[in-house]
């Protein structure tokens, strides 16, 4: 049986109790931190006072980069395998010869 760790994790200044598996504890702490740079970083470009605006501005930054690296790897995925059929079209015509 797998053993579960609990931990707590401060976000915009609440504590949220998580019960995890302990592999995920790293990823968890490294996501809260990066949250909360990120929401300092907006309340004092913007002041911004509300969390709750400073909580959506970092979920839309977070998940835009997400969507834009899906798009790029989309795209990278395309040339590749374009520059694919070219070299299987060349390596065909080039035997057929």
């Amino acid at each position: 049986m797998d053993e579960k760790l609990k931990i707590k994790l401060s976000i915009a200044d609440r504590v949220y109790p998580l019960t995890i598996d302990p592999k995920q504890e790293e990823g968890l702490r490294k996501a809260a931190k990066n949250i909360e740079n990120l929401a300092k970083k907006f309340e004092q470009n913007y002041a911004v006072r509300d969390k709750q605006d400073v909580l959506a501005m970092c979920a839309l930054q977070f998940a835009s980069k997400i969507e834009q690296g899906g798009i790029e790897r989309s795209e990278n995925a395309e040339a590749a395998m374009q520059r694919l059929r070219a070299l299987d079209e060349l390596v065909h015509s080039k035997l057929g010869e």
